[in-house]
């Protein structure tokens, strides 16, 4: 087995990186290249997460079970820290940890909160590993402040970013030019002939007729132009209201597409967009009944977690809030068209709303579901919204998707301005991953992405998204 100066690089893990993905573990050793160096405050926090139905929960025992067959190799003491190296093996991946722990830290526990004594029993290893080990360790953590009270004690930072995770932008919807004459060949010939430059990632297509204010909307299907229908788009409760929604409301419509990818800001319409093709493709029967799937992760500011609720139905009715609201909108919109028509129509009373609602809900075979009660289900023949990708890891939305089978239709919705899980970041969320899927042809699904950048909620949203999201 290596020796302790073979490994080509030294990591001390942050608690945050394990309960993010405990395969975590096994990608930064490297198949037992780099040594992997976890305090013994680390196992103690991953062991008090090992209880519970949610993301964090399930991580904590994957991590528990990689431990459960490890081979001890070493033990030793250096300066009153105990050194433990371990050997795990996963399949075909495998690392060597050494676990490092002491008895009296120097730190003080008083008047601390217990979380910020954990960050600094963990650093006060970490500065030992810095000065032990044979080369300069990396501290990883997704913990901003974890990180700069690691840059003040001299030890390399960093966050769980590859090399492939910079920012990035894909031109979703494109803007060309072409003649008039070309007009009429435009639907369902090959994006090739109008656009050489076309990439997988270029779903939509604004083509502006040239000397002339007129636009077409379009977008690609298998590499063929597909001019929108605008009217008949229109012809919805939730009517789409600029450019990007009239293509998102076509991806929803169409059969060309089965996994949906948006990214958009809060008050931009797409889960009422969402909704509303979802209304209008099961009462066509294309579709039994409508999903709608939201992670079990709350605000992180005390008093909105929902450990504060009681009783297990009153914990998750607060995740169905954003359906709710939006299937209440729906009911009122529906009923501000019939009294336009008809002047005499009278205003609904909150309680004929709710019973509306709940006709709705039954009618159209609404369901909802949290991440935990989703392994082992199979979904069939359903329109399925998963909100709030954002803050899903990227282990739980293959658990999510991968329950869904080929007569569904999925339309995955986020934005990276409102991450609440402390576990991931904007860099290792599923939405980001699932947005950058869309670099390269995918062959076994048909993929549409959008971003949705108009706020149309109100002035107040929209000025909170430009002063917070400048920050």
């Amino acid at each position: 087995m290596s020796s302790l100066e073979t490994f080509e690089k030294y990591f001390v893990l942050d608690t945050n990186i394990i309960l993010s993905d405990a395969k975590n573990i096994l990608k930064i050793s490297q198949n037992s290249a780099n040594l992997i160096i976890l305090p013994e405050t680390v196992l103690d926090e991953i062991d008090s997460k090992k209880s519970g139905f949610e993301e964090i929960n399930f991580q904590a025992r994957e991590f528990a079970r990689l431990l459960e067959g490890c081979e001890i190799l070493s033990t030793k003491i250096i300066n009153e820290v105990k050194i433990v190296r371990v050997f795990i093996k996963d399949i075909s991946q495998e690392a060597v940890i050494d676990i490092i722990s002491k008895e009296h830290f120097s730190c003080d526990a008083k008047n601390v909160a217990s979380n910020i004594y954990n960050d600094r029993k963990i650093l006060e290893l970490s500065e030992f590993s810095n000065q032990y080990y044979p080369k300069k360790i990396v501290f990883l953590s997704l913990d901003v402040m974890a990180r700069i009270r690691a840059i003040s004690l001299d030890i390399n930072a960093k966050s769980l970013v590859g090399n492939d995770n910079s920012d990035f932008e894909f031109e979703y919807v494109k803007n060309i030019e072409i003649d008039f004459e070309r007009l009429e060949f435009l639907n369902n010939s090959s994006i090739y002939e109008f656009d050489t430059e076309y990439k997988p990632y270029n779903f939509s297509y604004c083509f502006k007729i040239k000397y002339s204010d007129q636009m077409v909307l379009a977008s690609i299907a298998n590499e063929k132009i597909v001019v929108l229908d605008e009217d008949d788009l229109r012809e919805q409760v939730i009517v789409p209201l600029n450019k990007e929604q009239l293509f998102f409301s076509h991806a929803l419509l169409s059969p060309s597409y089965n996994v949906l990818i948006v990214e958009a800001l809060a008050g931009s319409g797409k889960t009422l967009l969402a909704l509303s093709a979802a209304l209008k493709l099961v009462k066509k029967k294309e579709y039994q009944k409508i999903i709608y799937i939201r992670n079990s992760i709350e605000s992180l500011d005390k008093g909105e977690d929902v450990g504060y609720l009681p009783g297990l139905e009153e914990k998750f009715r607060i995740y169905n809030h954003p359906l709710m609201d939006s299937l209440n909108y729906i009911v009122r919109s529906e009923h501000k068209k019939k009294k336009n028509a008809k002047p005499f129509f009278e205003e609904l009373e909150e309680s004929e709303i709710s019973i509306k609602v709940d006709m709705m809900i039954k009618t159209y075979g609404i369901e909802t579901m949290w991440v935990g009660e989703m392994r082992g289900r199979t979904l069939s023949n359903s329109f399925i919204i998963v909100d709030e990708a954002q803050n899903m890891s990227n282990k739980t939305m293959q658990m999510v998707l991968s329950r869904v089978d080929n007569s569904c239709k999925v339309i995955v919705l986020g934005s990276n301005l409102q991450i609440d899980n402390f576990y991931v970041n904007k860099y290792t969320n599923a939405l980001t991953t699932l947005l950058k899927s869309t670099k390269s042809k995918q062959e076994l699904v048909n993929i549409f992405a959008i971003k949705l950048k108009k706020v149309l909620r109100g002035t107040i949203t929209q000025w909170a998204e430009d002063i917070f999201s400048s920050k």
